[in-house]
């Protein structure tokens, strides 16, 4: 089992990894955007690490005190999607032994969601001054919530990504951004590498819900069309480094139109925290794929 150090660590070098890794609309180590600088994520993931790791807390506890964690170091929404997906992340990888019992601890922590876990994740939404869940009649994200954080979850599933997730058990994770991580890891491509062909690869497969929402879901597929030529690209070239230049035109040019793919990147945070929990319990990285098309 992993130690809260351990978790700790996990949850830093993830939230770490994704501003380095140079994903087209978001911001990164090569270009800043959005009104936010890298160093607002770097200080966000320090603050929200011991709390993802504390044993004791509830989802909703876990939630809440991240994004009251976070406002206390920025002004600024920087990681709300990735608290919403690391919390039960966080939670079911303290009762594994091994990475191959985390979807099902996963899906026991899910179904176990409760009423306050939805009232601590509402108040951290408008804490965090973002739209996360949009409204649902009387489960409107300013009301006290009277359903738990799953049943609110599954009412949002289809105009949001991380909502989907809580519905189908990281479903998107398993089968498609964590196999094409590892693939290109595999493959000798450095993390940042790695990480940014499963960004445009999930990006490729699923329109980007923070787009659909803020701006149309016209453009969203237009983005998402766009990914799936550079994924098309890379997979005949075999390598990613050549396609620096062309890929850093386009995060030029997102950004400029303030378009950011942010649920995808909150989406490819998560699978590197899977990742980085995989090799902590040194679970083979080939198996991944393999050890989960069946389980879902």
């Amino acid at each position: 089992m992993l130690s809260e150090s351990d978790i700790k660590d996990a949850v830093f070098w993830a939230c770490q990894q994704e501003v380095l890794a140079p994903k087209p609309g978001n911001v990164n180590v090569i270009s800043d955007g959005h009104n936010m600088v890298v160093e607002d994520f770097i200080k966000s993931a320090r603050a929200i690490a011991p709390i993802m790791a504390k044993t004791g807390l509830t989802v909703g506890e876990r939630i809440l005190q991240s994004v009251q964690a976070t406002r206390q170091v920025v002004n600024c929404n920087t990681n709300l999607g990735i608290v919403l997906l690391f919390a039960p992340l966080c939670q079911a990888i303290q009762y594994c032994q091994s990475f191959d019992e985390l979807p099902q601890r996963l899906q026991v922590v899910l179904s176990n969601l409760t009423v306050n876990d939805a009232i601590h994740c509402y108040e951290a939404i408008r804490l965090a001054e973002a739209g996360g869940l949009g409204k649902e009649d009387e489960h409107d994200i300013s009301a006290v919530p009277t359903i738990t954080l799953l049943e609110a979850m599954d009412l949002a599933k289809n105009r949001d990504q991380i909502a989907q997730q809580y519905v189908n058990n990281f479903k998107t994770l398993w089968d498609l951004s964590l196999p094409a991580l590892t693939k290109a890891i595999n493959s000798g491509e450095s993390v940042e590498w790695a990480t940014a062909f499963a960004y445009l690869k999930l990006l490729s497969k699923a329109l980007d819900s923070l787009i659909s929402r803020k701006q149309s879901t016209a453009l969203a597929t237009k983005v998402s069309e766009r990914a799936k030529q550079f994924v098309i690209q890379i997979e005949e070239t075999g390598n990613l480094d050549t396609h620096f230049d062309a890929l850093s035109l386009w995060d030029k040019e997102l950004k400029e139109k303030a378009i950011n793919p942010g649920t995808s990147a909150d989406l490819i945070a998560a699978t590197l925290l899977l990742h980085r929990f995989g090799r902590l319990l040194s679970f083979n990285e080939f198996q991944y794929h393999e050890a989960f098309s069946g389980r879902h």
